[in-house]
């Protein structure tokens, strides 16, 4: 799609604009171009401005401000990965909704199984990951994945028996969850 080639080439070239700041900045900071030179107070002039929000980020929070041209590289990197990851979901979506559209009442019904198994599938990620930080079932956060997931976790819990310390159950139910999609999806 041109709009994601776009959103891609623009998320590139700030990286580049982002990447030659952060390098001019680092070779003033670090003398390697004479401080005094026109060429370091044309990089300053022009990369200050970039730099004194990070610069001021960093010191409320007791960092260096001289890392802030990798800090602000840092930030460009993952700022372009969630722009491009959110705008391909949001074209994904946008594609299947309108398939479902066409496809008719079938079609839709089989979108909202898809994304509700997806949520489901998520909130049991959401719940595996939040018991390796001690996040339980009564913690404000989890309660909703464990009310999603309860339904599966629990018989399998009881089937599957516990591999030493590894708790297996959320990987069977992994596996069960896409099972039961694909086969309500051919079945619509």
């Amino acid at each position: 799609m041109l709009v994601l080639d776009l959103i891609r080439y623009g998320v590139f070239g700030v990286l580049v604009v982002g990447g030659a700041a952060a390098v001019g900045s680092w070779a003033v900071t670090t003398r390697r171009i004479n401080p005094f030179s026109r060429t370091a107070r044309f990089i300053r002039s022009t990369t200050d401005p970039m730099l004194d929000p990070v610069e001021r980020w960093l010191l409320t929070r007791g960092g260096n401000p001289q890392s802030a041209p990798w800090w602000m590289l840092g930030i460009i990197i993952g700022g372009g990965i969630a722009v491009i990851t959110v705008s391909q979901w949001l074209a994904t979506t946008v594609l299947r909704a309108g398939a479902a559209a066409k496809a008719g009442p079938r079609g839709v019904l089989g979108l909202g199984v898809y994304y509700g198994g997806q949520l489901i599938i998520l909130a049991l990620i959401v719940r595996v990951i939040g018991s390796w930080f001690g996040a339980g079932r009564y913690n404000p956060w989890m309660r909703l994945p464990h009310l999603l997931t309860d339904w599966i976790m629990t018989p399998l819990r009881r089937m599957i028996p516990p591999f030493g310390m590894l708790d297996l159950t959320p990987i069977f139910a992994y596996v069960a969850l896409r099972i039961m999609i694909a086969i309500l999806l051919r079945i619509i």
